[in-house]
């Protein structure tokens, strides 16, 4: 598609960032997307195009908003390091302290952090799910207190998909009384004023772009969905197929996902509403007077607790506390602090606080790449070039 129209606001020095935006719609099989950064909590970069569905029948507007998929683990992160901040969370207190009916199975001494860092052993429930269950928060919850860790918790890493959410977010709501939607709503995107959320609204259904299949990776890229289909008992297949609701594009384009709060998977957000949010945290936590963590938690966000092998994903991955953190072979830009999360099929938040800047990306079309795509690559590449 060559003749997009590009729309929106970009400071003249990052003239490259939207042309490169351009060229993901003419060469990259973008649909509809949206990209935004934020230089010292300042908006510099803030553009949309392309369309939210498949007919191309329907612009993508300012005010369009996408499922992102794991970028959303990073919103879970940013309410688990602000109750850390608080006092309220010890990420070295074990989860039964807040949690009584976790320490089942042999999980007593199993700390908070291990939670976050992907370390617990717990990607996945073992015993088969309906196809609804996603969407039961206590149904979840309760899965995976009695579930076995599938490795001795400590000892390895591997990708907690989507079990990540309903773990972090189950102490969460121990601890406020409140759903990790709620708690994050009240404490991160209200105070900001970002367009961000998880747990969506039936309201703003109609601002939702359609999310579209991706194509099949190129030759040598690792195909998860297609391991997982054939060793349906291998830890990689259980952590994506069970219950097999996120991998069913049906299902994400219906009310119901929309409307769950499934915090390692279903926010919904635009690129400004991540670039803002990143913003604050490459600032030292703060953006406009508006305190979401401490620099505590800045330092915290970026030091490396797995690196190495990951279990679930089978190709080398880095964690913080919640967040992936940058790594050399495929790396959120050129500083070595750099943290955040990307999302199945390409969208990504993070934060650098080398260079004080929050970045957003948020498409519809679908991509293969499990970590970094390269729309978002050139996307990168095009603002680093730019400072």
């Amino acid at each position: 598609m060559t003749d997009i129209r590009i729309e929106g606001e970009c400071d003249a020095r990052f003239a490259r960032v939207k042309a490169a935006f351009a060229e993901n719609f003419a060469k990259r099989n973008e649909y509809g997307a949206s990209v935004a950064v934020t230089i010292d909590g300042k908006p510099v970069i803030d553009l949309w195009a392309g369309h939210v569905d498949r007919a191309r029948s329907r612009p993508w507007t300012r005010d369009t908003i996408a499922n992102v998929f794991s970028t959303t683990k990073g919103m879970l992160a940013t309410c688990a390091q602000r109750l850390v901040d608080a006092g309220q969370l010890d990420l070295d207190a074990p989860v039964v302290r807040y949690w009584p009916e976790f320490g089942q199975a042999g999980k007593d001494k199993i700390p908070v952090r291990q939670l976050l860092n992907h370390q617990a052993g717990l990607p996945a429930v073992r015993k088969r799910l309906a196809d609804d269950a996603m969407y039961d928060w206590d149904l979840m919850a309760a899965a995976l207190a009695e579930q076995e860790p599938w490795w001795t918790p400590g000892t390895r890493h591997g990708y907690h998909a989507l079990s990540i959410g309903w773990l972090v977010g189950e102490v969460i709501r121990r601890i406020t009384g409140k759903s990790v939607g709620r708690y994050f709503h009240d404490e991160i995107a209200g105070p900001l004023g970002i367009d961000c959320h998880i747990g969506l609204d039936a309201r703003d259904d109609e601002r939702c772009a359609q999310i579209l299949q991706s194509p099949a990776p190129p030759p040598g890229q690792m195909n998860l969905f297609e391991y997982a289909q054939q060793h349906p008992e291998s830890v990689t297949a259980f952590a994506f197929n069970n219950p097999p609701t996120a991998m069913k594009l049906g299902a994400v384009n219906a009310r119901a996902w929309r409307g769950a709060e499934i915090p390692g998977a279903n926010g919904h957000a635009n690129a400004r509403a991540l670039a803002r949010m990143y913003g604050a945290l490459a600032c030292g936590g703060q953006v406009d007077g508006v305190r979401i963590v401490s620099p505590a938690a800045i330092t915290r966000a970026h030091t490396i607790e797995s690196d190495g092998r990951d279990e679930v994903l089978m190709i080398p991955t880095r964690f913080s506390t919640g967040y992936m953190v940058t790594k050399a072979d495929d790396p959120f830009g050129p500083n070595p602090h750099t943290f955040g999360h990307p999302g199945a099929g390409g969208s990504l938040g993070i934060a650098d606080p080398d260079a004080r800047l929050g970045f957003g990306y948020v498409m519809n079309k679908m991509g293969p790449y499990i970590i970094v795509d390269p729309r978002t690559r050139a996307l990168l590449d095009a603002i680093y070039a730019s400072l």
